[in-house]
């Protein structure tokens, strides 16, 4: 593959959306795995869908802040259905 080529394919493989993939962590409390899903835009305010492994569903949640620790972003939501606020610790 020429250089020009090979430049250009991993200029477009990085200017893709952070969001063109799941995003996978834990609920800190529980300790359950959750996944946040491709298309989710994960800023504070917006509601963003969840599947929670341990409770074998999809799940809306309110983003409530999102911070940076360490090695992996700390995400606090509201569970709509549950009403409880939870905090999520997602790979970074």
């Amino acid at each position: 593959m020429p250089l020009k080529s090979l430049l250009v394919a991993a200029v477009l493989t990085l200017s893709l959306p952070a969001n063109t993939f799941a995003w996978d962590g834990t609920d800190s409390d529980s300790g359950g795995a959750v996944e946040i899903g491709k298309g989710n835009l994960v800023r504070s305010g917006q509601t963003v869908e969840v599947y929670d492994y341990e409770a074998g569903e999809y799940r809306d949640v309110d983003v409530q802040s999102i911070q940076r620790s360490g090695g992996s972003v700390e995400v606090e939501v509201y569970d709509n259905e549950s009403g409880e606020y939870r905090t999520f610790e997602m790979d970074d």
